[in-house]
């Protein structure tokens, strides 16, 4: 039991991702780990595909500490090239797929990613083509030598086979597995043949110099800024995390996971891919949701838990096919979900949402089991776990509070992450150590945290954060409007639904389309406005110093929401 380890002297060395994934493949041998559009992979497949690419990097000269770029949907190569990198001693940032180029740039920019694995088309998504086009230097550079201003710490790109199937789209430039070497990027097939110059005993030496206390991963999340922060995690993290969520959920090996979750979020990594292997499951991934194909895959595969966000099981729930489905495979899924009836779940007996967390501590931070007795997990945020402290401190002073005394959610422990990536330590935490999380909340007499919602005005929608900052940077100089402020109203799926809230300057007649187009091309679709709702300057209210008054305009914008009958992602607002 993780948990009681935690409490005692863990093992060091059984909290790194390398020393994990020997742990659970020794364990799960030729049973099934994982099942993509491919099919079936066994855990001895998963730790030889995985060892595989850790010779490939180690050969290609990725040493200690490099920042290895991860850019792929859910599928097999995601999770060898994730362990791989580890093994190498490498720090994976996992890079958002649904983001825009210049997203990515920043990214690759910011987080000094030197080695690139990607995956060159999906759905849309063209990576490749789009890396090379903004970047000249990508096209005419050597494979193995990229020498790249925009990009200077990237040394060299890796590009996968392309399956067709599992994209939905040709691979480019014509060629049938979209692997030819295209300027400084080379075809995986490259990488592969180089893990041959790589012997054991190397390997396990990289692995071997792997610490709990080293850094892991670098996970770009919206904060309060302009510009996604990275979040470093040490190694110990998503290990710990990983043995907590199976423990939580009390999968076992006779589980078997269907997924919606990215793997390149917190929740993704540890909640599906982590526990999954932790408690020697298998886990069900598509490269893309679709809830069609997804109820699809759980009548055929038949799943034991799910794991979405509200909005995708919405989506399922009311799809065509669902009546015609059969879930009844499905034990664990929270019992307010529209899916659960449809299961054949008619107790609540099961759920993971009397929890709270946050990516800056590789998600929960304090919990209660999932068996817990539905009226508990329906009062409380769980209490903090094992290694993890939590306190609550006036949002101003910073001072400590007593119990049932409502401040802001401050955390420190064990799955902290190590700081902000090119963020100074001081500016990261107090003065003891604590995360101050910006969000509201207090402990009551019996322990037991109680979250109220968040003092800043960053916006969780569909479970991903999203900051203001950052969508109304994009609309910067935008001709027409004298401000736009993006605020997040209330949501039964999404959580919060982006409403942007844009005053015309005087004389013009700014069009939402032409927004939302501009908006397009410079952010990921989540990040984007749901609607645009138009005021007169007389109707925002300021501050002394002409600061927009957040919460007031984002009372407005849900008054008009209400009064115009607005539908937003399923939901009618007034209705």
């Amino acid at each position: 039991m993780v948990d009681a380890e935690l409490a005692l002297q863990p093992d060091p060395m059984r909290y790194t991702l390398p020393r994990f994934l020997d742990n659970v493949c020794a364990r799960g041998g030729d049973c099934c780990a994982l099942v993509d559009a491919r099919g079936r992979w066994s855990y001895a497949e998963l730790h030889e595909a995985a060892r595989g690419v850790a010779r490939g990097l180690v050969a290609a000269g990725v040493s200690r500490g490099e920042r290895v770029g991860l850019l792929m949907s859910n599928r097999r190569e995601w999770v060898a090239s994730f362990f791989g990198a580890a093994l190498a001693g490498g720090v994976v940032v996992p890079l958002n797929t649904l983001a825009t180029p210049d997203e990515l740039d920043y990214v690759l920019q910011h987080a000094d990613v030197a080695t690139l694995l990607l995956q060159p088309v999906l759905l849309g998504h063209r990576y490749l083509d789009d890396l090379l086009a903004r970047h000249g230097a990508l096209r005419s550079g050597a494979p193995g030598a990229i020498r790249c201003a925009a990009l200077p710490c990237l040394r060299r790109i890796f590009v996968l086979e392309q399956c067709a199937e599992a994209t939905g789209a040709p691979a480019p430039g014509g060629q049938g597995d979209g692997a030819s070497s295209r300027g400084a990027a080379s075809p995986w097939s490259v990488l592969e043949a180089g893990a041959g110059d790589v012997d054991d005993a190397l390997l396990e030496a990289c692995a071997d110099a792997v610490d709990p206390s080293d850094d892991a991963l670098i996970i770009y999340t919206s904060g309060t800024t302009s510009r996604p922060k990275g979040v470093v995690h040490r190694q110990r993290a998503p290990v710990i995390q990983s043995w907590r969520f199976a423990e939580h959920m009390a999968l076992t090996a006779d589980d078997r996971v269907w997924t919606a979750q990215p793997f390149f979020w917190t929740a993704g990594i540890c909640m599906s891919l982590g526990a999954t292997l932790a408690a020697g499951a298998s886990l069900v991934v598509d490269d893309h949701f679709d809830p069609g194909r997804a109820l699809e895959r759980i009548e055929q595969l038949r799943p034991t838990a799910l794991h979405a966000w509200p909005h995708q099981e919405k989506a399922m729930a009311e799809h065509p096919e669902a009546s015609r489905r059969d879930l009844a495979s499905v034990r664990y899924i929270e019992f307010s979900s529209p899916l659960a009836a449809r299961a054949g779940i008619e107790r609540n007996e099961w759920g993971i949402y009397c929890s709270y967390g946050l990516t800056e501590t590789f998600t929960i931070c304090a919990a209660l089991p999932s068996w817990t007795p539905a009226e508990v997990r329906a009062s409380t945020n769980g209490v903090p776990l094992p290694g993890m402290e939590i306190r609550i401190v006036d949002p101003h002073t910073g001072l400590p509070l007593a119990p049932g005394e409502k401040g802001e959610i401050a955390v420190r422990g064990l799955t902290l992450m190590r700081g902000y990536q090119k963020v100074a330590p001081e500016l990261c935490f107090d003065s003891d150590g604590f995360y101050r999380t910006q969000d509201a909340g207090l402990l009551d007499e019996q322990g037991r945290l109680h979250w109220s919602g968040r003092l800043s005005n960053l916006i969780k929608t569909g479970g991903a954060n999203v900051s203001p900052l950052e969508i109304e940077h994009a609309l910067a100089e935008l001709p027409g409007v004298t401000s736009a402020t993006a605020v997040g109203v209330p949501h039964p799926t999404l959580g919060e639904a982006i409403v942007l809230c844009a005053v015309p300057a005087p004389g013009a007649a700014p069009q939402a389309d032409d927004i939302q187009q501009r908006l397009a091309a410079r952010l990921a679709a989540y990040k984007r406005p749901r609607h645009v709702l138009f005021f007169d300057a007389a109707e925002v209210a300021t501050t002394g110093t002409q600061k927009i008054q957040v919460a007031e305009l984002r009372d407005a914008a849900l008054l008009r929401l209400e009064a115009e009958g607005i539908e937003i992602a399923g939901h009618r607002y007034g209705g």
